[in-house]
């Protein structure tokens, strides 16, 4: 097969190929870590200088201004909502993952003698695993009785038997990603849900290698509650405001911490001290939202909404099954530990290999930007701005180090990023 006439030919019918003009991508490099931190956009380099403008020109008169800051979370919330398949009182835009974490398994983990484990996965990223840790520790539950880890046959892949296996009576709640940040394996949310639910059991994703480049149905599926970053696919910038998601069957539910801006909008400010809840998911927000983290947000949402989720994620499965291919034929000793079907895998590809550090020091050296995780190499390439003619001279050149050896330059010390 000749790839690069496919590539071309593919860039040619690509309808998402103008969105590339919206993106700064820096000193011309091809950016393969839009599963890590994805780039700015101009749309949300706008929309963070009209709120730049607004404080310059209102200055505290921002808040209750033409674009009033006081409903910003609420109102990109519910532009938010559609990527989720979510109703608008389901998500607010708050926080980051972790402190978002720990407000839902504060408020959902209420261990008894029966039902007091918490189930999640051995590949979970580190974040997630302390605040388990500690919100079970807050309980003075056991660590090594109450806290399960499905185990990975490879290291690298769950099985949805060992997922259900897992659930069992004493199970209080089981919190997965959506997508295994390490190997990019994409979960399947509706089927685990609905055989959580079966068993009594409440269930929680934590969707930061998912959200913005697969659709999601979370109120139809039933998900309980969920988080996520938006500097990611979204697009949001370092740092972006994170958003958790709360099923509207809990709503009434008490948060386990309360906070300023949980409190109801029309009793925030006859500053009593009885707490207010806001209604839905805006209940469980927690300190004044970070307005110049939120901006970028309604930009960057612009342009998902012009794009259409459905046709990122299209593109996105097309572009990775072909890197896949290409990866096969020309580095065919490299192992690909990601799912080979598009439809089990989330936005990225992961190849391993014993100099895997040093590999993706040399590529930056050539303007590729890639990560590393251990042994890992994660190649992503968004749908927003990476073509397939970018796939095809990425593979090429990590074939040229590997068979050339040019990693060797380097050493094997790691940077504290990697």
């Amino acid at each position: 097969m000749d790839y690069l006439s496919y590539a071309l030919k593919q860039d040619d019918l690509d309808r998402l190929k103008e969105f590339k003009k919206q993106f700064h991508c820096p000193d011309g490099s091809r950016y393969f870590v839009g599963n890590s931190l994805g780039l700015l956009s101009e749309s949300a380099e706008q929309s963070l200088e009209e709120v730049l403008i607004e404080w310059k020109d209102h200055g505290i008169g921002g808040w209750l201004s033409d674009n009033p800051w006081y409903y910003f979370s609420e109102k990109l919330s519910e532009k938010f909502a559609p990527f989720l398949g979510a109703d608008k009182s389901e998500i607010i835009l708050t926080g980051s993952i972790t402190s978002n974490l720990h407000q839902a398994i504060a408020t959902f983990y209420q261990p008894t003698s029966k039902r007091f484990k918490i189930v999640t996965d051995e590949l979970s990223f580190p974040t997630d695993m302390y605040v388990l840790q500690s919100q079970m520790q807050h309980h003075n539950v056991d660590l090594e009785k109450g806290l399960k880890k499905i185990k990975s046959h490879d290291g690298f892949l769950l099985t949805e038997e060992d997922i259900f296996k897992s659930i069992k009576d004493d199970v209080a709640i089981l919190f997965l990603p959506s997508v295994i940040y390490t190997s990019g394996q994409l979960l399947n949310i509706k089927k685990i849900v609905e055989y959580a639910h079966a068993k009594g059991v409440t269930v929680g994703f934590d969707l930061a290698h998912s959200v913005g480049v697969i659709p999601h149905q979370l109120h139809e599926w039933g998900v309980d509650f969920a988080v996520w970053c938006n500097y990611k696919y979204i697009n949001g910038g370092p740092g972006a405001v994170g958003g958790l998601f709360i099923h509207e069957r809990h709503h009434e539910k008490e948060p386990a911490f309360k906070g300023w801006f949980g409190c109801d909008k029309q009793q925030q400010f006859n500053m009593s001290h009885t707490f207010y809840k806001a209604k839905g998911a805006g209940g469980f927000q927690l300190g004044t939202p970070h307005i110049l983290s939120l901006a970028p947000l309604k930009g960057s949402l612009e342009l998902l909404e012009q794009a259409g989720i459905e046709n990122i994620r299209l593109k996105s499965m097309k572009i990775t099954d072909y890197m896949v291919d290409i990866i096969k034929e020309l580095i065919p000793e490299l192992t690909i530990v990601s799912p080979l079907l598009a439809n089990n895998r989330g936005g990225h590809i992961a190849i391993t290999h014993d100099e895997a550090y040093r590999i993706s020091k040399i590529m930056r050296d050539y303007k590729v930007i890639v990560d590393c995780r251990g042994n890992i190499i994660r190649l992503s390439p968004h749908p927003l701005y990476c073509s397939f003619r970018e796939v095809w001279e990425v593979v090429n050149l990590l074939q040229r180090i590997i068979d050339e050896e040019l990693y060797l330059k380097y050493e094997k010390k790691l940077d504290i990023i990697t």
